[in-house]
C-alpha cells in the first residue's frame, strides 16, 4: 500500500456500528479516511462518483452490511463486483447475519471475506481491528487508479 492513510468505504445503516466500526479504525495509531454510506446504493453512488460524491476518492477498500433498505448488501456487492472499474476493490462482507445463504451468496458473488458482528462491543472492535490489520498491513491491495489506467484495458 502506498504512504497516504488507506480509505475504507464503511456501508452500514446502523448509526451505533458505524461510530464503533469507525472509532475501532481511528484507534488503530495510523490515521485513516473513513467514508460512510447508509445502504448500498448509497455505497454505488459513492464509488461511481455520482451527484454528491463526483469527487470522491476510490476506496482501499469497502466493509459491507447485508441488511440494509433501498439497496441491501447482497445487490451492492454484485453491482460491485460485475463492474470492470470497481471489481478490484476489496469488499469485506460485515454484518450480524451468520446464515449458510448469506455466507454462500456473498462468495458468489466474489466477496474478499464473511465476517459476522460479534455481539459484544469488545469483540466487535477487536474483529474490526483484525480487518484493518490484514488489509492496511498484511495484504497487498491494488492500486487505487482503475486498471484500465494502468496497464490500459478497457475491461
Amino acid at each position: 500500500m502506498n504512504s497516504e492513510p488507506p480509505v475504507m468505504l464503511l456501508v452500514d445503516d446502523d448509526p451505533g456500528d458505524v461510530l464503533i466500526i469507525s472509532d475501532a479504525l481511528q484507534s488503530m495509531g495510523k490515521p485513516r479516511v473513513i467514508h460512510v454510506a447508509r445502504d448500498g446504493q448509497e455505497a454505488l453512488d459513492f464509488l461511481h462518483q455520482v451527484g454528491k460524491y463526483a469527487d470522491a476518492p476510490r476506496p482501499d477498500m469497502v466493509l459491507l452490511d447485508l441488511n440494509m433498505p433501498r439497496m441491501d448488501g447482497r445487490q451492492a456487492l454484485a453491482a460491485i463486483k460485475s463492474h470492470h472499474h470497481l471489481r478490484t476493490i476489496p469488499v469485506v462482507i460485515f454484518t450480524t447475519s451468520s446464515a449458510p445463504e448469506d455466507i454462500v451468496i456473498s462468495y458468489k458473488h466474489h466477496a474478499n471475506a464473511f465476517v459476522a458482528k460479534p455481539i459484544d462491543l469488545n469483540d466487535l472492535m477487536e474483529t474490526v481491528r483484525q480487518i484493518d490489520t490484514f488489509y492496511t498491513a498484511v495484504a497487498q491491495l491494488p492500486p487505487r487508479e482503475p486498471r484500465e489506467l494502468i496497464f490500459g484495458e478497457a475491461t
